[in-house]
Order: structure tokens, then sequence, then C-alpha cells
């Protein structure tokens, strides 16, 4: 009878440490929740982020005029017999040269 004890205490001992310390323990369960709750809102991010650019590239395919917005704001052109203004803030120049 004792030695059943024994052999049914080790037996104990042997599953909890599984349950605590071992592969698949609370821990790692609770660790792999994280993993997973971070990655479900990555891809949430990532899927809005695809979105915008599925709808970025229609109005491309579909007008001149988002293709005339992006060569106008991306590539600084300016339309035939148009003349490109710059207005310099004199403001910028006083804090550049305060940083230096």
């Amino acid at each position: 009878m004792k030695w059943l004890a024994i052999i049914l205490v080790v037996a104990l001992l042997a599953l909890q440490y599984r349950l605590w310390m071992g592969e698949g323990s609370i821990a790692s369960v609770v660790s792999l929740n994280r993993e997973i709750a971070k990655q479900k809102e990555e891809n949430a991010r990532l899927r809005e982020r695809n979105r915008l650019l599925a709808a970025e590239v229609d109005a491309l395919k579909q007008g001149k005029d988002a293709i005339e917005e992006r060569a106008r704001n991306d590539m600084g052109m300016i339309k035939e017999g148009e003349t490109f203004f710059m207005i310099v803030d004199e403001t910028d120049k006083d804090t550049k040269k305060n940083k230096k």
C-alpha cells in the first residue's frame, strides 16, 4: 500500500509539472493567446491598408483625375501653360537658422 501511495504521488507531481512548466502549460497558452491577439491587430491594420491601396488602384484605373493628382503631388508635374509658384514661409527659415 505504501508503494502505491508513492507511485500515485510521483504521478501527480509529474502531471502537475507538465501542467505548470512543460510544453502546453498554462503559461505557454497565455503567451500564445497574447501573440494571437497581437497578430489579429496587425492583420486588421494590414487589411485596412490593402483596402485603401485597392481603392487607389481602382481610382487610377478609372479616370485621369487620380492620375493627374498623383503626378502633381508625387512627381511635381504641372500642366502645359501653368506656372508653378513656391511660397516659402519665412518662419521656417528662421527656425532652421536657430537650430544650427
